[in-house]
């Protein structure tokens, strides 16, 4: 049985599309820099936008609202908007269970009530809503009750070395015997409240002063050089924003314009968001050095992505309350406290615009800036394509399709009494082993911002606009609306949304026009 690979299943939470070093980034991550050189890049993989759908998608093979989970984890009573993977779906640790695996979950849960023990994990160690302090051990629980579970003193505990401690000792277990694992490990970083080691966040206490505008300009310049991006992209215009309430908007202000003491506040929310991920780098490290040390490196499939794009809530200053969404402006001493344990913030808009470079928009959007996700996949045992960097255009639905092709693993048309909707998904091992590929049509609803991608075109729209037709073979960045110049193009992908909004119980919540 051990011939067939451990799994392991890296998720970031509102990671940026260049945050990474490996993707252009100037924050320092070497561990998944070097997963890159020695593995394949995918620059044009898709989530589902925000956190609770694309861990749906991730999870079951399934469109978010065909799993239940088009929305969050509220109830909306309606088929599409339940807030929890419903029984007409199965997750990869179900299928991956019946098919002879360990299956572990070491992180973020937050697809609703149904604990991962009832939905296929042998053992969860985490987070089971969407956020809370990386400081506060009582928010990580262990599942099922009773199993073994690591101790902290005071002060010694955060979340992210946490979450990789347990992960090791869920490896370390399945060393037992004979099985293979799945492992999914679901970092919370960097999602806020924004808090980090104080040796990491000052790392990155003099990079950021140079502002959200030159940090944009240097990221693309860099994304060319690795060629992630075309040679001659050109870097859109600051991005809108909107409030929580979508009330208040406007456009990411130039950084010269800013008032100094702002200057520092927001230079310090960008340290600890760097911080975060440089955090969680280190860790991914130890993982690594773990399966090198026991030889299992070279078959195990590692995937790294991120549930959605850069969070941009609510404005270019960032939050300190997520209740009330208000900001303070934190000055002089008071600096040196953010990211403590009595800290909470987000970084804001003008810092998810530069973490998103160089595309438009941010989570929550269906714009590439949005549904994007860095992707890394390392497998030498299998994938002979080493440092490659590969555009084709994929989904987090097709995880399911993938690794039931990997491992053999059944994916049933009946789970538990219940009948299973098949996959929507299609095996991406194809695409690993660099074969021919068929062009890819995937649609996308969240909060009735909207699109579909068809081969080389788009059609997207937020909420409150009109559908926008981009050809995304010269025009990734969504500058140049062609919806005007070709009316025909525009209705037939509208009207091939709609049939899917209709079959994927998109409707009855999101009425689309």
């Amino acid at each position: 049985m051990k011939n067939k690979p451990n799994i392991l299943l890296i998720l970031a939470d509102d990671l940026g599309f260049s945050d990474l070093g490996s993707f252009g980034g100037e924050i320092s991550t070497p561990n998944l820099d070097q997963l890159a050189k020695k593995g394949l890049r995918f620059t044009q993989i898709y989530n589902s936008a925000r956190c609770c759908p694309s861990r749906a998608s991730l999870l079951t093979g399934l469109y978010p609202h065909q799993a239940g989970i088009g929305l969050m984890d509220e109830d909306l009573e309606t088929p599409g908007y339940r807030g929890y993977l419903k029984d007409q779906s199965v997750t990869l640790a179900e299928v991956l269970r019946e098919g002879g695996y360990h299956t572990y979950l070491s992180g973020k849960w937050h697809v609703g009530e149904r604990m991962p023990i009832e939905r296929g994990f042998d053992d969860f160690y985490g987070l089971l809503g969407g956020f809370a302090s990386f400081w506060d051990k009582k928010n990580y629980v262990r599942l099922p009750e009773g199993r073994p579970e690591r101790s902290y003193s005071e002060g010694e505990f955060y979340a992210t070395d946490a979450i990789t401690d347990h992960a090791l000792d869920f490896i370390e277990e399945s060393r037992g015997d004979e099985q293979p694992y799945f492992l999914y490990l679901s970092y919370n970083a960097p999602h806020f409240p924004l808090q980090a080691p104080k040796e990491d966040i000052l790392k990155y206490e003099k990079r950021y002063e140079k502002g959200w505008d030159k940090i944009r300009e240097e990221r693309l310049a860099r994304m060319k050089q690795l060629q992630t991006v075309d040679e001659d992209m050109q870097l859109p215009p600051r991005s809108e924003y909107w409030d929580r309430d979508r009330n208040i908007s406007g456009v990411n202000p130039a950084w010269e314009t800013i008032d100094p003491d702002r200057k520092k506040d927001l230079i310090r929310r960008m340290a600890i968001y760097a911080a975060m991920v440089d955090r969680m780098d280190q860790n991914i490290g130890r993982v690594i050095e773990n399966l090198r040390d026991n030889n299992e490196l070279e078959n195990t499939l590692i995937l790294f992505c991120s549930d959605n794009g850069a969070c941009a809530e609510w404005d270019p200053w960032g939050f300190d309350n997520w209740i009330t969404t208000s900001n303070i402006l934190h000055r002089k001493e008071d600096l040196d406290r953010m990211g403590g344990p009595d800290s909470y913030h987000s970084y804001g808009s003008g810092w998810a615009n530069a973490s998103s470079t160089p595309f438009r928009m941010y989570k929550h959007y269906s714009h590439e800036a949005g549904i994007s996700t860095p992707l890394i996949v390392h497998w030498p045992e299998e994938i002979k394509r080493s440092g490659e960097i590969d555009h084709y255009s994929g989904h987090f639905i097709d995880f399911m399709a993938t690794f039931v092709d990997i491992t053999g693993a059944t994916y049933p048309k009946e789970y538990q009494g219940h009948q299973i909707l098949p996959m929507e998904g299609k095996s991406l091992l194809p695409v690993f082993k660099g074969e021919p590929t068929e062009p890819r049509t995937l649609c996308f609803e969240h909060e009735e911002h909207c699109a579909i991608r068809d081969g080389e075109w788009k059609l997207v729209k937020i909420k409150e606009r009109d559908w926008e037709l981009y050809n995304m073979n010269n025009d990734r960045t969504e500058m140049n609306n062609l919806a005007n110049d070709y009316p025909e193009l525009v209705e037939k992908l509208k009207q091939r949304w709609k049939e899917w909004a209709d079959r994927t119980d998109v409707y009855p919540r999101s009425k689309v026009n």
